[in-house]
């Protein structure tokens, strides 16, 4: 079904419904396009945290400590 179809359908269901439902799917709308775009934005920032080279220094840092300085060696 295409997008078009489905806000068509969505449509002519409202328009049969009382005042106050119709109001209740408009909120969820909403909510769900929040929702969305909140998860966009966050897609994006990983993104570009990813793609950064902002940390690129430690790549080249020294390692300091191994397994054999650990006292305790947990395999949980």
């Amino acid at each position: 079904m295409t997008k078009q179809a489905i806000i068509e359908r969505t449509v002519e269901a409202i328009k049969q419904l009382p005042q106050d439902k119709a109001e209740e799917i408009s909120d969820f709308a909403d909510f769900v396009r929040k929702r969305y775009e909140e998860d966009q934005l966050s897609q994006g920032i990983r993104k570009l945290a990813a793609e950064s080279a902002a940390f690129e220094f430690l790549n080249d840092e020294e390692e300091l400590y191994s397994v054999a300085d650990l006292k305790v060696v947990y395999n949980g």
